[in-house]
């Protein structure tokens, strides 16, 4: 056999921008983002339910491209569904590239995706693929989208009973977190994706961790000032890992901001995804970080001041479903070490704490130790215990 192996380095630029109104007239911080070329065209792909919402946000779309008529050339607005269920399956995939192929995108042309995270995932992935790639323009709308998977290099869709189990890495030609759909959303999806927020900032950044703890009772209000802070940070830190961490495309398996992620994947798969993403975040945190403790890795003084942050915020840290049991007797949730594995590749790689800011990656799991982990925050939560 005669090899010859080359390396082919690419150079991928990775914006993430913040503004207020980015569909404001006067805003030009989106028409700024994207090249004038010719026969390109804009497609904007819009989370259906958004309207009840932002009931002007269509004609404030319009209205904007219309402005920039002499810039880009629009080619619409298109609501596609959105939500942890619409990312189930091929249908809202397949609505997206009908949506793409009748508005007739081409390679260089863009799509603006704004929605929540499962909505981003779905047209980032009808993207990715058209074309064997479109440039995608992310405008996320929620806290945990904004904060966290907005910024991120993956999109994908669930199958076969498989969170994410589809998908590929693409970097998005650019992430505008618009704060004006921040401060509209209904608390208490306001308040849900604060728990990525907490998680980057064990995970990455102690003095932010600080600054959650002391700014905790703001966050629970959504003072705004401090929400946008939180969000910025959060999304840079998220940003600043992707870039500059050396795996941007995870072809290893150390995830450090998918801690606590192997429980609350598999929880939001067992519950059918009605358990939404941060909700069963917190509760895989506070998991891993009792895990930790009782492994005598992190001090308890400093896992009493995360748990204490999460409740304080009104985040979940424990939930019925990590206490159920298969046919067999066995904890079900364990079953999601394994799951979490085969989508890593190679060891298992789970993220646990030593200290606010520091973590260690550890290849096996004391599933005795981690089910005592469970029983003990089952009864800390008042529910009974099941034998």
């Amino acid at each position: 056999m005669s090899l010859h192996t080359l390396n082919i380095r690419l150079d991928f630029p990775y914006r993430t921008g913040f503004t207020h109104g980015a569909f404001r007239p006067e805003n030009d911080a989106l028409a700024s983002l994207m090249e004038q070329r010719p026969g390109s065209r804009v497609l904007v792909l819009l989370e259906k339910g958004l309207e009840q919402f932002y009931p002007q946000l269509p004609s404030d779309i319009d209205r904007y491209f219309g402005k920039n008529a002499g810039v880009l050339a629009y080619a619409g607005c298109r609501s596609v569904p959105g939500g942890e269920e619409a990312k189930t399956g091929f249908s809202a995939w397949e609505t997206a590239l009908r949506h793409i192929v009748e508005a007739g995108i081409d390679r260089h042309s863009y799509i603006i995706a704004v929605g929540g995270g499962a909505f981003l995932d779905v047209a980032g992935f009808a993207a990715a693929t058209a074309h064997r790639g479109i440039r995608l323009l992310r405008i996320p709308t929620t806290t945990l989208s904004q904060a966290d998977s907005g910024v991120g290099v993956k999109n994908g869709i669930n199958f076969m009973g498989r969170k994410n189990y589809l998908g590929t890495f693409a970097v998005a030609w650019a992430t505008l977190d618009d704060f004006l759909f921040l401060h509209s959303q209904p608390l208490p999806l306001k308040k849900a994706g604060l728990a990525e927020v907490v998680k980057v900032a064990v995970v990455k950044d102690a003095s932010f961790f600080n600054w959650l703890e002391t700014n905790a009772s703001a966050l629970t209000v959504c003072e705004r000032d401090a929400l946008e802070y939180a969000v910025e940070h959060s999304a840079l830190l998220h940003a600043s890992h992707i870039a500059c961490g050396g795996d941007a495309f995870e072809l290893g398996s150390s995830r450090p901001l998918d801690f606590g992620h192997w429980a609350a994947h598999y929880m939001e798969t067992m519950s059918g995804y009605t358990l939404g993403h941060a909700e069963a975040v917190s509760v895989g945190m506070c998991l891993d970080i009792l895990y930790s403790v009782r492994k005598g890795w992190l001090p308890a003084a400093e896992a009493e001041r995360i748990i204490s942050v999460l409740k304080t915020l009104g985040l979940p840290v424990f939930h019925p479903l990590l206490s159920r049991r298969t046919e067999n007797g066995a904890c079900e949730v364990l079953k999601g070490l394994e799951a979490f594995r085969e989508h890593l590749g190679g060891h298992l790689t789970v993220l646990m704490l030593t200290g606010i800011g520091r973590g260690k990656d550890v290849h096996e799991i004391d599933a005795a130790l981690m089910e005592e982990c469970i029983r003990e925050m089952q009864e800390a939560a008042g529910y009974s215990v099941q034998e």
